[in-house]
């Protein structure tokens, strides 16, 4: 098929998906509440004021304020643009470390394949919450710390989906004949093969930004995360357990974005995923 013809396909059945469209404008509002969030803020995330401390939802402040008098709706706006920041950079990073692995053990096989899979499968049976745990423990929490460690302790199942695909890939004609013409490994990785096995990677990384937001929530839940006064769902709901029979809104609207958050780009990746199905494409 013709790139035009498959984009074709992709993006109308991507658009009969009513489910795949609702993730893509909850993933779209994110990403603009996220970009404009010195714009869209009625406060300053850490402006604090004391006559203000723990007052419910109002005109004045609409998610309520906090232990210090901090407005949460502020502190949500600019919660999103970190958590958001943590799941693309991590993923990214673990995007990058699991194409390179996983491509040289599905290109080269043999032994190189054997010790890369066996050290992916020394590094699955590791919980991975524990081992980011033990990590941002010893070197301390972060932004950039949680980011690093996330992406570090998270490419594995890339790397498998890379592999997976150059296993499949690396026989077919196109790649016999560029080895025939001469071509180095390098280009025959990196052109030929890699770019056809970008798809499962794609999906994967929508579906991974999903957990690492969520991951980055629970650590700061637990107060190994970003640390305050950095403005995140997960310190913020921190707050709200420590006030929970008092300070309702604390628990609830953080609560919702993480879910919300979880729920659109899982429901995105799900849709791209579909869409991407060939197999899918017959009844079209």
């Amino acid at each position: 098929m013709k790139t035009s013809l498959l984009k074709d396909i992709f993006w109308k059945r991507f658009k009969k998906n009513k489910i795949a469209v609702i993730g893509a404008i909850i993933v779209f509002l994110l990403f603009i509440i996220a970009l404009f969030a010195p714009l869209l803020s009625p406060y300053n995330q850490n402006d604090i004021d004391r006559n203000h401390i723990l007052e419910p939802p109002s005109f004045k402040h609409p998610f309520g304020t906090d232990d210090l008098g901090r407005d949460v709706f502020s502190r949500m706006i600019y919660g999103a643009r970190t958590s958001l920041l943590v799941g693309f950079v991590a993923v990214g990073i673990a995007t990058i470390i699991g194409i390179f692995f996983g491509s040289i053990a599905g290109y080269y096989g043999g032994w190189t394949d054997r010790i890369i899979m066996r050290f992916i499968d020394i590094m699955l049976t590791i919980p991975t919450f524990f081992l980011i745990l033990a990590v941002i423990a010893f070197i301390g929490p972060s932004i950039w710390n949680i980011m690093i460690v996330i992406g570090l302790t998270s490419w594995m199942g890339v790397a498998r989906l890379v592999r997976a695909e150059f296993l499949s890939l690396k026989e077919r004609e196109f790649v016999l004949a560029a080895k025939a013409m001469g071509a180095s490994d390098r280009r025959i990785i990196f052109k030929h093969i890699l770019i056809n096995s970008l798809a499962p990677v794609f999906v994967s990384a929508v579906l991974g930004i999903a957990g690492a937001v969520l991951l980055e929530s629970g650590l700061s839940f637990l107060g190994l995360g970003v640390q305050p006064p950095t403005p995140t769902w997960g310190n913020i709901l921190t707050l709200g357990k420590d006030n929970i029979e008092i300070a309702w809104w604390l628990s609830v609207f953080p609560g919702f974005a993480i879910l919300l958050t979880v729920l659109g780009y899982n429901l995105l990746g799900e849709g791209i995923r579909d869409a991407l199905d060939p197999r899918l494409w017959e009844a079209e």
